[in-house]
């Protein structure tokens, strides 16, 4: 199937809806546990806590504008809120919960101390000035008030957020809450305000280990380390960025990068730092001297050896999912392909690390932050890097392992009744095996806790 027959078949025929995927992948991991107390269900799906403000801005012209922000705490059982903020003009409250339900399954795999949350408000970064980032962020953490902090829900950083609007964060919280050590409140900050040596690359660190581990556990793939592996970018943010710049230093060949303007293309591979030197200045990799200008979805049917979508959710579908031509989809970004299209890519033979494994990278390094607020200390980077390696090894082994076992022990899909009436259980996949990885101890420690009272 070439791109253009994939561009013309009916995307609609596929519910997109995040939250039924989210329900769907639940319901296909929980049915492959023996003894699964089914009335955990309800309560492993449903968010804990879901918020909800609105609030005036004064802008720069003197105008006011409402926005509106959402926080959603999706489970606590494993310790307090973690996840990002986003500013993002198509931001919905279904989304953060679908974001919040993967920060859950994201910590209980690498097994860290914290349940799943996220936030974030509806607006467009692009066509704001700084001091009106500045005030939105202020007044958006000030509504939440004590909704979040150190031990209850510790905001972090996320599509169009960064260090600078941590540090606006962690001041309005410390305004709020004097004569505290406040700074455990938001992780992601500047190195000078307690952030941590290497969170900055931590989610593109993370995805190039985690990549790393499965290809020295495996031989499936054909190759067992990175060198001269061709490998193609969706999304040259922060992730998609030093993810394209890790991997080139690891060995491999970056033939392609997109943006949301479109993509770049040669394969003789992309001089990253001449990239990332144009989308500085020109805040596009299009145009890109001595390069083929491509689509996104060009670029998601170019023949390479890995595919790592780092832009966002739903990128690789039932309409295109079968011209994926990589032997290995790493996915940076959160949720960017969808039910349907594992169940094409596993058929057609195309290995898939998921999301909740491949970024937890940034949600381990930020506990590492968390953990040297509490302490007062900073770690230097050698060390921080060395724990999360150790982190995403263990993640990566334990999600193989899983799936071999499953693997030999179901050899056939849960019927209809089993299910529910989201459809049929994916393949037992490594998206599969790891999210049964993470309910198994979230379910452990449930029940150890106890329903109280």
């Amino acid at each position: 199937m070439t791109m253009s027959e994939a561009q013309a078949y009916p995307i609609d025929q596929e519910d997109l809806d995040l939250l039924k995927t989210s329900m769907q992948r639940l319901q296909c991991a929980t049915s492959l546990l023996d003894g699964f107390h089914r009335g955990l269900f309800g309560f492993l799906h449903s968010p804990k806590r879901t918020i909800s403000v609105n609030f005036p801005v004064e802008m720069d012209d003197g105008s006011v504008q409402v926005f509106q922000g959402f926080r959603v705490v999706h489970n606590r059982v494993l310790g307090p809120g973690k996840g990002g903020v986003r500013y993002h003009p198509d931001l919905t409250v279904e989304e953060v919960q679908f974001l919040a339900a993967e920060m859950t399954w994201k910590c209980a795999l690498v097994n860290i101390p914290f349940g799943g949350a996220k936030g974030g408000v509806v607006c467009d970064p692009k066509v704001l000035s700084e001091d009106e980032l500045r005030r939105i962020t202020r007044r958006y953490i000030t509504e939440l008030g004590d909704n979040i902090g150190p031990n209850s829900d510790i905001p972090a950083p996320d599509m169009y957020t960064n260090a600078q609007t941590m540090a606006w964060i962690y001041d309005t919280y410390e305004v709020m809450h004097p004569r505290r050590n406040n700074r455990p409140v938001v992780t992601g900050k500047p190195i000078e305000l307690g952030g941590s040596f290497g969170r900055l690359e931590a989610t593109a660190r993370g995805a190039l280990f985690a990549t790393q581990r499965f290809l020295e556990q495996t031989t499936l793939c054909g190759f067992q380390d990175l060198a001269g592996v061709r490998v193609a970018v969706q999304g040259f943010g922060n992730v998609g960025a030093i993810a394209a710049q890790l991997f080139d230093e690891a060995g491999a060949t970056i033939i392609a990068v997109s943006d949301s303007q479109g993509g770049i293309y040669d394969e003789r591979g992309l001089d990253i730092e001449a990239v990332l030197a144009y989308k500085r200045t020109h805040h596009t990799v299009v145009g890109v001297p001595e390069t083929m200008s491509i689509t996104n979805d060009d670029l998601l049917a170019l023949d390479c050896d890995i595919l790592i979508p780092a832009a966002q959710s739903n990128q690789i579908h039932k309409g295109n999912a079968a011209c994926v031509k990589a032997k290995l989809v790493v996915e940076a970004a959160n949720g960017p392909t969808t039910p349907a299209a594992d169940e094409i890519l596993f058929k057609n033979g195309v290995y898939l690390l998921p999301d909740i494994l491949v970024n937890a990278g940034g949600v381990v390094v930020s506990y590492y932050e968390w953990v040297q607020n509490f302490e007062n200390e900073q770690w230097e980077l050698e060390v921080v890097n060395r724990k999360l390696q150790h982190k995403i090894n263990k993640a990566v082994d334990r999600v193989v392992d899983r799936w071999g076992e499953l693997s030999a022990e179901k050899q056939h899909e849960p019927s209809n009744e089993e299910v529910g009436d989201t459809g049929p259980c994916m393949p037992v996949d490594l998206r599969t095996a790891a999210l049964v990885s993470s309910i198994e101890h979230l379910v452990k420690v449930t029940l150890s806790r106890g329903i109280w009272p």
